[in-house]
């Protein structure tokens, strides 16, 4: 038998049924076809099954195949068209073994719950549907069919069955709704395609199978009595079969044994969590309350500060009060009663600022005695009376810090070639009390004028001075510059905008001005009217006459 070719073989296996010439082929090709295939699917198992696949091809197109001259290249491409079918399968089985256990991740801990109440109602939702939909949706999350799957079998677009399966489920949680069941379309897709199929149990699957396959058999013997030219199974065939049948049944044995580990382990995650998740309740509920009383402590704390502001000012209007009754009282010593007075003014002005933690700067330890009974003489009555005092507190100190800094400047330029430092820090020992580096810091060295003055004394022309870095309060404070010889200018904060708007009609103004015999120029706002020449520079003029600049004295 060696000696037959490949075309006398198949014609002896197909005329005669000889399965002797059949598993002639069968040796001489099974390495081929095995080769072909493992190279093609890469697994050595499912090489096995395409190969058993190829020869039972084979055998049911045996006689179109007899007047082939070359069999291997049959054989090979249904080896590649087999393999490729194998592949696709192998990837869709994986892709529902993701698909299933990122459903069983997406579970939230209630979705149990979710389920006893859908379930008794599931068959019957389902069956208030059209049958386009009900089929649909059963090859969707049933049976687990992608959306090209599910155009195939239903002879529709891709685009055409998501849309079928899209109404359907909208269908069924209207159906859910209307019975007291509130539950997302999202999440009524999560509960029925990971619940909606159960694991049957192994045994049953093998019952069924050997019933089917004795049902079989019969079907096959009653059909072989009847039909005298029907070709009997061969050898090769039955192996192939029962290789196949046991390949199935183990499969199913094990997914299903897979399936019920897995259900195992999520009902064990979800026992764990759950008192993880009592904890996470129990904090949130402790957090939400620790926010209440937050809200309510700092209620309180606004409160107590309107009390404490409402006090320091009846305490002003009470001592007025007792200072005009002791002076009405003893008119002979006024002078000690307004004394008497302006001492309680004090204090109560010094309690408010230390009860305003933000409105103090460093420099205020430099404030003397007069400063502060000056500061005290204004009203007192209301928060933006003691704003407005704070204020000029600052403006005072920081005044007097930058004269010392001022004095430093000198000292330090004679000792260097009238060169000014590049570094404030550079200042320090020249200080007659040298500063803290809290106070120094609040300052900074800058290439050009901040101020754009022109007529504070010694600041004129130069490139060089020292500035706040920020104020306090911008509405009220005022921005001071120490100049490169000396000089000390200030302007409220808010005037510097308009003041830098005027710089050319002030510089077209010093360019003209006349001086008096001391060689200091003369000025009075209204000297600036004939230099304004745009809408810009007549506007800043009115604000800055208006708030009354000290620039424009």
């Amino acid at each position: 038998m060696n000696s037959l070719t490949d075309q006398h073989l198949l014609r002896d296996y197909t005329e005669r049924r000889s399965e002797a010439a059949f598993a002639e082929l069968v040796r001489r090709r099974v390495d081929f076809v095995y080769s072909a295939a493992l190279r093609m699917v890469r697994d050595a198992h499912l090489a096995e099954d395409v190969t058993q696949g190829v020869f039972v091809a084979l055998a049911q197109n045996a006689r179109q195949l007899t007047g082939r001259p070359v069999l291997s290249g049959w054989l090979h491409r249904t080896a590649q068209n087999l393999a490729a079918n194998a592949v696709r399968s192998d990837v869709r089985r994986r892709a529902r073994e993701q698909e299933a256990a990122a459903m069983n991740e997406l579970l939230a801990p209630n979705s149990d719950a979710v389920l006893e109440h859908i379930a008794p109602q599931l068959d019957a939702a389902l069956g208030e549907l059209s049958d386009a939909g009900r089929d649909a949706l059963l090859l969707r999350y049933f049976e687990r069919k992608s959306a090209r799957e599910m155009a195939q079998t239903l002879g529709i677009s891709d685009e055409a069955a998501q849309k079928r399966v899209s109404r359907a489920v909208e269908r069924l949680r209207e159906f859910f709704a209307k019975r007291g069941i509130t539950v997302g379309a999202s999440g009524l897709v999560v509960v029925i395609s990971a619940n909606a199929v159960q694991a049957a149990p192994a045994g049953i699957a093998a019952a069924i199978c050997s019933a089917a396959v004795v049902a079989g058999t019969t079907a096959a013997t009653v059909t072989t009595a009847i039909s005298t030219k029907a070709i009997a199974m061969t050898t090769l065939q039955k192996a192939m079969v029962a290789t196949v049948f046991a390949a199935t049944v183990s499969t199913a044995i094990y997914e299903a044994r897979q399936a019920s580990v897995l259900r195992d382990q999520l009902k064990i995650l979800q026992q764990q969590q759950a008192p993880l998740a009592a904890r996470i309740q129990e904090l949130t509920r402790d957090r939400d309350q620790t926010e209440r009383q937050l809200a309510l402590l700092n209620e309180e704390n606004g409160r107590l500060n309107r009390n404490t502001s409402e006090l320091l000012a009846l305490r002003a209007e009470v001592i007025g009060l007792r200072s005009r009754a002791a002076i009405a009282a003893t008119p002979e010593d006024p002078m000690q009663s307004a004394a008497k007075l302006l001492v309680e003014r004090i204090k109560i002005l010094q309690e408010k600022l230390d009860a305003t933690p933000s409105a103090k700067i460093p420099e205020l330890q430099l404030l003397t005695a007069r400063d502060w009974a000056d500061a005290a003489k204004g009203n007192l009555g209301t928060e933006n009376d003691f704003r407005t005092a704070f204020s000029t507190l600052r403006d005072w100190a920081v005044r007097n810090f930058l004269q010392r800094m001022s004095a430093a400047l000198h000292k330090y330029k004679e000792t260097h070639n009238d060169d000014v430092p590049l570094d404030l820090s550079q200042l320090k020992p020249y200080f007659e009390t040298p500063p803290s580096d809290e106070m120094l810091q609040r300052y900074q060295i800058v290439s050009s004028k901040v101020l754009p003055s022109f007529f504070a004394e010694g600041r004129g022309g130069q490139e060089w001075s020292v500035t706040l870095k920020e104020v306090i309060d911008g509405d009220n404070d005022a921005l001071f510059e120490l100049g490169r010889n000396g000089g000390v200018g200030s302007a409220s904060y808010r005037d510097v905008t308009a003041l830098k708007v005027l710089q050319p009609a002030m510089q077209a103004f010093m360019a003209n001005a006349p001086t008096n015999a001391g060689g200091r120029v003369s000025f009075s706002p209204q000297q600036l009217l004939p230099y304004l020449n745009t809408p810009e520079e007549k506007a800043a003029y009115e604000k800055l006459t208006r708030s009354k600049s000290p620039d424009l004295k």
